[in-house]
C-alpha cells in the first residue's frame, strides 16, 4: 500500500492547463478530470472501483481530488436549499 501524502503534496498531483482538457483540474498526466472522480465517489463507488475502471491511477491520486475538493469547499458557496420542517 502507498504512503499517505500530505495535503501539500497531494495537490501537486492535480494539473489545471488551458491547452488540457478545456482548462478543468485534471489528474497530473491524464485526461481525467478531478470532478470525474468526485462524481463516481460520490455515487458510491469505492476507490478501488475507481482505480478499476482507471488502471493509471493510483490511491493518492483519488486522495488527491479528494484534497482539492477541500480546497475548492473553502474558496466558493454552494447553493444548497434548506430543507423543509418536518
Amino acid at each position: 500500500m502507498e504512503d499517505v501524502m500530505d495535503r501539500k503534496t497531494l495537490l501537486q498531483r492535480i494539473s489545471i492547463d488551458p491547452r488540457v482538457c478545456f482548462g478543468k483540474p485534471c489528474v497530473r498526466g491524464h485526461r481525467i478530470w478531478v470532478s470525474l472522480v468526485l462524481d463516481f465517489l460520490a455515487e458510491g463507488a469505492t476507490p478501488e472501483e475507481v482505480l478499476a475502471e482507471y488502471p493509471g491511477l493510483e490511491r493518492n491520486d483519488i486522495l488527491a481530488c479528494l484534497a482539492y475538493a477541500a480546497e475548492m469547499s473553502r474558496e466558493r458557496v454552494v447553493d444548497i436549499p434548506a430543507g423543509q420542517s418536518a
